[in-house]
């Protein structure tokens, strides 16, 4: 197969001749991406580094994470490219890790493949405890969102994907910002790609994050919850209908039904200065409780329905 790797550079001259040194030769390609970066990341790696696989594109406009990753993306498939792996250019991920990342997608058990840190509790002591709560909460998010219940630790960038699931993907309508590996994994889940996570441990050290907390709280939260919409609206009622089609509509039925009934009656007995009958009491519990249950069922369904046949194994067949 032939591999490349993409590598978004934004403010990263300290690390990114170290990262393409430590890239090994079953790479054939290396597409060097200057995101309209202010310290000239693409020049400076054409001026320092003699590696005869670097190709470079430059963005006139920053696009984001997401903007650069897509570009490296289309250029090799245009190049017919099998696997593409992506790798930041800021030191936090070894080149030399990169056999390891890709040996599913080379063994045909996935299309895509992404670092995970957090596999092993020692791994998890080297990242700041602000990352650690927050990638916690993206990963529930992101299972609830994507449908990838297997998987954590969305934000890692370190990722390879197989050229038959990439060629299945709208490309242009991929999240150009840090939300870019969740939005990446809802489209995955679309077109029934199977995704696996490799673990490797924690690495940090001087480089910087351009991620800010304030844009976490406030942007991926709405986009999780628009993905995870359109996701259940694409599965369970555009292209098939399930059990889990009517589980779900009647278990908010009847969580709503049955909270709205308890709050009424408790309002109308404090009105008359009474208690609620024990029947009114009977009946709102009943609704949420029957309603939880077929919720846990939906999600059971979910669970199991992440897809387990790859896309190239279906290619080939």
């Amino acid at each position: 197969m032939k591999l490349a790797v993409v590598i978004p550079c934004y403010r990263v001259k300290e690390h990114i001749l170290d990262v393409i040194q430590g890239i090994g030769p079953e790479v054939s390609s290396i597409y060097i991406v200057d995101d309209a970066c202010p310290d000239s990341s693409g020049e400076f790696v054409k001026k320092n580094s003699k590696d005869k696989r670097l190709k470079f594109l430059f963005h006139d406009v920053n696009q984001g994470v997401g903007g650069a990753v897509v570009t490296g993306y289309k250029a090799a498939l245009d190049d017919g490219v099998d696997v593409v792996v992506k790798i930041d250019g800021d030191g936090q991920m070894l080149g030399s890790d990169i056999p390891e990342l890709i040996e599913p997608i080379l063994a045909g058990d996935a299309d895509y493949t992404k670092g995970n840190r957090f596999d092993s509790l020692d791994d998890l002591y080297q990242m700041p405890r602000v990352r650690i709560f927050g990638n916690a909460a993206l990963s529930l998010w992101t299972k609830l969102s994507s449908g990838y219940w297997s998987v954590t630790d969305p934000t890692n960038g370190f990722t390879a994907i197989h050229r038959a699931a990439l060629s299945r993907l709208s490309l242009d309508k991929l999240a150009k910002t840090y939300f870019f590996e969740s939005d990446l994994l809802f489209r995955l889940n679309l077109a029934n790609a199977v995704v696996e996570d490799v673990s490797f441990p924690a690495r940090y050290g001087t480089e910087k994050s351009n991620l800010k907390l304030r844009k976490v709280l406030v942007e991926f939260p709405l986009k999780h919850l628009r993905n995870q919409t359109k996701r259940v609206f694409y599965k369970y009622y555009l292209r098939e209908w399930s059990v889990a089609s009517f589980e779900l509509p009647a278990s908010l039925a009847l969580m709503i039904f049955g909270l709205w009934f308890g709050l009424a009656s408790f309002f109308a007995a404090l009105d008359a200065g009474r208690a609620a009958t024990a029947g009114q009491v009977t009946i709102s519990a009943l609704g949420i409780i029957l309603g939880f249950q077929l919720l846990l069922s939906f999600l059971s369904y979910d669970i199991q329905s992440e897809p387990k046949l790859p896309r190239q194994r279906r290619r080939r067949s």
